[in-house]
């Protein structure tokens, strides 16, 4: 057997299990093997039955002195008894409706049982322990510290151990060695072979931790590891080197209506400055809700169109496309730029020498004006990676198993801004990055989540950080406000008085987790739709209330966003879709529904989503958990207006997993909490670049540089 031996042909899986096995993704021996438990149950102390006490947790080691069945008078259910002996004396043990017990277990058989301790007819039973026959063998599932697996139906824990412990024993020593020796013994890390087997049969909960910590320094180095070497790959390509034109940037300065903070400066010079050189800048702007991420990068752009380069910009939906093409139209107006707007449903057209608004034109057209240069800046979704419809030119177009699929290309592309970037997919970005000459462009990426930069570092270490902390002058703080079931109709008539101001509100209801995807839409749906009937028809049936939610089509979406900005709607219903790209300055009350169910950095996006005008704005956090936690989490959305200083506590509190997708990497939760330790990250990342200064292309390591082309795979990393 290897890793890549099939499920189905491990021993004792076959078919059957093999289908259950895959629901957890587990196809092969290698999936099987790193799929690590998620805790431990220590089992290894073995109790004297003269020393059991009630209600007590034990496992005790015995022989079976008798044992029978009977049926329950009412239910017939089948009742299986036994007396269990020791050295010290014996105990009854009872298990419920499970009649092949009998079958399994017989007189004078040696065996382990763990279970919990009760009183029943006044005799001390020991009540339906899970039990282990005693072989010569070590055992699997008793006496020992004991392996807890995430389950699904028809593959529990004692299956899992059951068939990957004799698999373990035939492949440990056959298992390579992945990380270097220096490494091992600089971290005090144990061998591989030896963590594999220890993190799923360990000798003690010690060397478990010892197992774990292992793992979770391996997840973390990769992770750096790849970072690292991208960026190096990286600086070894060719990009436009952009000069400043420093009183174009002063002229753009002084048509803004507003003065930009010390982030937004700081920021934007380094921006420009990565420009200058030749090699592809490849930075992270990110920055608060509101802070003017954009007007950077709207600097940035500005400078290379009028140093003769293109800059395409790409959003995630197609309503924040739409708010960068206004954004950057607005500001740009008066410096003879064409800037086209390309996405799924339709394309704009501003051109500097028709010196009016935007205009309707072909996609045909539009393609043809990129490529020829004449489209200075292209603003779009990721219909500019493959529009639909076909162009008329043949060299924009790429065969596609023999069908012809119409690609933008551009005559002299020199800046990507992508925004929301963890969005998008490595292969999303390549293909807004790769080369159409012998040079690539350069790339800025934005997001409005704050991320802890320690945890920003290493999840794209291949990226420099601009962070832009203030935010702009003049804006009002949000008075936010924790609610409960009891204040429900006093905030009902707080929304009804602002709205009776001519002011909007949003209500958020929590997003309901589910198996798939599909389904966990499906039950958004059902539980917008049930608050919207409510609000409808119970609480505000004299206001407009409009409704959003994940499964309408992107024009849909598109039209009720539309509205509610138009003040058709007077309140708005929505699921966690106007986390981002939604402006409606009109908009002063944001209550969210189960807002236990978030984490901080995502509430504090919900929150942002009001507080964008000269209006005083309100948010409410409604929720019915009476835990101490989840009061003191809340209470910090209170105390903080900062999203960094939210992302530091939620990173603490909930773990990294509630930031940009990581969860989809298939990280053990272990390995992920380990991105909480700094220390450990900044060391971690140290070791990587080291060592790939001393071999840049991991020649001097070809486990490590297999395994590391094996991890990216694995991880997606998005």
């Amino acid at each position: 057997m290897t890793f890549t031996t099939p499920i189905e042909e491990i021993p004792k899986v076959g078919p059957a299990f093999a289908k259950r096995f895959k629901q957890l993704k587990i196809r092969t021996l290698g999936d099987l093997v790193f799929y690590f438990p998620r805790d431990y149950q220590d089992l290894s102390k073995i109790s004297k039955i003269k020393d059991v006490k009630i209600n007590e947790n034990i496992c005790v080691h015995g022989k079976i002195l008798e044992i029978g069945q009977e049926r329950s008078w009412r239910k017939k259910m089948a009742i299986t008894k036994a007396v269990v002996q020791d050295d010290t004396g014996s105990i009854e043990v009872i298990w419920f409706n499970q009649p092949f017990l009998i079958r399994n277990l017989k007189k004078d058989e040696e065996l382990m049982l763990a279970g919990k301790t009760v009183v029943r007819d006044d005799h001390l039973y020991l009540s339906s322990p899970t039990y282990e026959k005693i072989s010569i063998q070590e055992t699997t599932h008793m006496g020992r510290v004991v392996p807890i697996y995430p389950e699904t139906r028809g593959v529990s824990s004692r299956l899992i151990r059951y068939i990957l412990k004799p698999a373990l024993t035939v492949i440990k020593n056959k298992i390579p060695e992945t990380l270097p020796q220096k490494i091992r013994e600089e971290y005090g890390l144990i061998d591989l072979k030896d963590a594999i087997y220890e993190i799923h049969f360990p000798s003690s909960l010690e060397i478990a931790k010892k197992a774990r910590e292992r793992f979770s320094f391996e997840n973390i180095f990769y992770i750096a590891l790849f970072g690292a070497k991208k960026k190096i790959d990286f600086q070894k390509e060719k990009a436009p080197a952009i000069p400043i034109n420093e009183t174009l940037i002063e002229r753009f300065l002084r048509s803004l209506p507003f003065k930009l903070t010390k982030g937004q400066m700081d920021s934007a010079t380094q921006i420009l400055k990565d420009m200058e050189r030749p090699f592809p800048m490849n930075r992270l702007l990110q920055g608060d809700v509101g802070s003017g991420k954009t007007v950077v990068s709207v600097i940035a752009s500005i400078n290379a169109i009028k140093n003769k380069n293109q800059v395409v910009l790409m959003a995630p939906t197609e309503i924040l496309a739409k708010q960068h093409f206004k954004t950057f139209f607005q500001l740009l107006k008066d410096f003879n730029i064409n800037i086209g707007f390309l996405t799924g449903k339709e394309d704009k057209y501003y051109s500097k020498k028709l010196k009016t608004d935007t205009i309707e034109i072909s996609r045909e057209r539009m393609l043809k004006k990129t490529q020829e240069g004449d489209i200075d800046l292209l603003i779009g979704t990721q219909a500019l990676i493959a529009p639909k419809k076909k162009t008329l030119n043949q060299s924009a177009s790429r065969t596609v198993q023999g069908k012809k699929k119409t690609k933008v290309l551009f005559k002299n592309l020199g800046l990507v801004i992508v925004d929301e970037q963890h969005r998008f997919g490595v292969t999303q970005r390549a293909a807004l990055c790769g080369k159409q000459s012998d040079k690539i462009p350069h790339l800025l990426s934005m997001t409005a989540t704050p991320i802890p930069r320690t945890l920003a570092l290493t999840i794209w270490g291949d990226l420099d950080l601009s962070i832009i902390k203030e935010m702009p002058q003049g804006r009002k703080k949000i008075i936010t406000k924790i609610a409960t079931e009891e204040d429900r109709p006093e905030t009902y008539k707080f929304i009804k008085e602002e709205i009776n101001k001519g002011r909007q509100a949003f209500v958020i209801c929590p997003r309901i987790e589910a198996a798939d995807e599909e389904n966990e839409n499906a039950l958004d749906v059902k539980a917008v739709k049930e608050e919207y009937e409510k609000l409808s028809k119970e609480i505000f049936p004299d206001l407009k209330i409009g409704m959003l939610h994940g499964k309408m089509t992107p024009k849909e979406k598109e039209k009720t966003m539309k509205d509610f900005k138009n003040k058709k709607f007077d309140l708005l219903v929505s699921t966690s879709v106007v986390e981002v790209g939604i402006d409606v300055p009109n908009a002063t009350v944001m209550m969210i529904e189960g807002a236990d169910r978030f984490g901080l950095a995502q509430l504090h996006q919900f929150r942002g989503r009001v507080g964008r005008s000269e209006y005083q704005s309100y948010c409410f956090l409604l929720t019915d958990s009476a835990g101490l936690n989840t009061k003191e989490r809340l209470k910090a959305m209170i105390k903080y207006d900062s999203g960094f200083e939210l992302s530091e506590m939620d990173l603490k509190i909930r773990g990294p997993g509630d930031f940009v997708g990581v969860r989809q990497w298939g990280l053990p939760d272990f390995a992920m909490s380990a991105l909480k330790e700094p220390k450990l990250i900044e060391r971690t990342k140290k070791t990587a670049e080291d060592i790939l200064t001393e071999s840049p292309d991991l020649s001097a390591y070809p486990i490590l540089k297999a395994r590391l082309e094996i991890f990216e795979e694995r991880i997606h990393l998005e």
